[in-house]
């Protein structure tokens, strides 16, 4: 069924008013439109670690997730929590204990603190033992619940509260890690990175494939967070949309190995269009710190590169098969 925005929002949504995120966050929307990925009839266990999303959406006995079963987990252990009920579940679905009408699908949700670093060990471990669910990182960049510290996926020359900007550094000194490619060397069904603002339907669709795809799914959604990189609540689309047609956050999906970019901006535009918008960047335009963005846009060109010809080998490769 062809993608059409006008249905998609009718349907009714199952994270609804209520959270304590911050105005101007790029979480809840995409949190709002990945659940509308599923099915109507569809049961659904969410499991959320620890986290800017988990503390805002969940304040006993206030909730803003709506006819989905939560649970909140530490923040090591949302992949390991969610492995363990989706084990239960085939367990009593084969004994024949629940309706084999009703499916029920399991998602996991994490911040890139609670992903990329303290919850790796549990995440690659249920992705490697295949279980069938779909784990969502909502990446921005920071601990930015406890403060923004900076994360391993905190951006090159970042300025964070544990990489200050100062006349010993200027900001965070490591590339940031890159989970996407991680997860795709897990061998997975379907890895995914998206956004919403720029894109509506992107995110909706690999959702979708990431959600309805057997065995373990794994999608990477960019999510601003206006506190820790310091922009007006209301740029929030524009940074999304920037960091798109920078190839700061290229937007492609890898089904069983095969890579496909599902956007190529039609003028690919220069990092500093990006960079300019967020104050956690503002030490790069400094007199004398141009070498700093150059050495960005250099590691950035590198990155679109390499993903324009894994996309190219991949696709000739599956071409030659046929």
């Amino acid at each position: 069924m062809a993608y059409n925005l006008k249905e998609v929002l009718k349907k009714e949504s199952r994270f609804v008013s209520g959270h304590r995120m911050c105005a101007g966050c790029g979480t809840p929307p995409a949190v709002r439109t990945i659940l509308r990925a599923l099915k109507e009839d569809d049961n659904a266990v969410v499991s959320v670690a620890t986290g800017c999303l988990e503390v805002s959406s969940f304040l006993y006995p206030y909730t803003s997730w709506k006819n989905v079963s939560f649970i909140h987990t530490a923040f090591a252990s949302a992949s390991a929590t969610l492995s363990g009920i989706e084990t239960a579940y085939k367990k009593l679905k084969k004994d024949e204990r629940l309706s084999k009408e009703k499916t029920t699908k399991f998602l996991a949700f994490g911040g890139d603190g609670g992903t990329l670093d303290i919850g790796f060990q549990s995440l690659s471990g249920a992705m490697e033992r295949g279980h069938d669910f779909t784990y969502i990182c909502y990446d921005n960049g920071a601990y930015m619940n406890t403060g923004t510290q900076r994360s391993s996926s905190t951006p090159h020359f970042a300025d964070t509260t544990t990489s200050p900007v100062g006349k010993v550094i200027s900001g965070k000194m490591q590339k940031r890690k890159d989970l996407t490619q991680i997860m795709v060397n897990h061998n997975l069904p379907y890895v995914a990175q998206t956004a919403l603002f720029g894109n509506q339907k992107d995110i909706y669709e690999k959702a979708q494939k990431a959600i309805y795809t057997e065995g373990p799914t794994f999608l990477s959604v960019f999510s601003p967070c206006p506190r820790g990189w310091g922009y007006p609540t209301d740029d929030l689309a524009l940074i999304e949309k920037l960091a798109i047609d920078t190839c700061f956050w290229p937007l492609y999906e890898v089904t069983n190995g095969v890579y496909k970019i599902t956007y190529k901006p039609a003028k690919k535009l220069p990092i500093e269009e990006f960079l300019k918008t967020q104050k956690r960047f503002k030490h790069l335009f400094q007199k004398g710190n141009e070498y700093l963005i150059e050495q960005m846009q250099q590691e950035i060109d590198e990155k679109w590169n390499n993903l324009l010809m894994l996309e190219k080998v991949t696709n000739e490769i599956i071409n030659e098969k046929i």
